[in-house]
């Protein structure tokens, strides 16, 4: 249906180098990464993990938001944070976990029915999806009145 583009330009190693990432649409405009961004105090540049947390959270609000009008019950708002780990293992560093937090207003749901709601939107979200043989995706969802 679509496909979407960025790119990376890399100079110097991995410990001392940096890098400019650049996206296709525009939307974004170019971030700067580095490793010491990524390990350590992010100093204004970003990480493949905090793209990572944007895509997913915005992929799972989409999803919810889907679910809740398709059910009867649209959202009147949906603020969603997904905090994803980045952490050292015996094989190396790997993306250990995405952990998504979404608060909610919906008229005309109770919390058992927000519960299942988020439960189906973070199965059915492809980000999800994409992450759920390797990484493990969380959910905290909570309805606010």
């Amino acid at each position: 249906m679509a496909e979407r583009r960025s790119s990376t330009t890399w100079e110097g190693d991995l410990a001392s180098g940096s890098g400019s990432t650049e996206f296709d649409s525009g939307a974004i405009p170019a971030q700067q990464v580095s490793w010491s961004a990524r390990t350590e105090d992010s100093d204004g540049k970003t990480s493949p993990e905090e793209l990572l947390a944007g895509a997913h959270s915005t992929c799972f609000s989409m999803a919810l938001s889907h679910g809740l009008a398709e059910a009867g019950t649209p959202a009147k708002r949906l603020t969603t944070e997904a905090v994803v780990s980045f952490e050292r293992q015996d094989e190396g560093f790997a993306i250990t976990s995405s952990r998504l937090v979404v608060r909610g207003v919906v008229d005309g749901l109770d919390d058992d029915g927000f519960q299942k709601a988020a439960e189906q939107a973070m199965q059915g979200c492809p980000v999800s999806r994409a992450l759920s043989d390797s990484v493990d995706v969380s959910l905290d969802a909570t309805l606010e009145r």
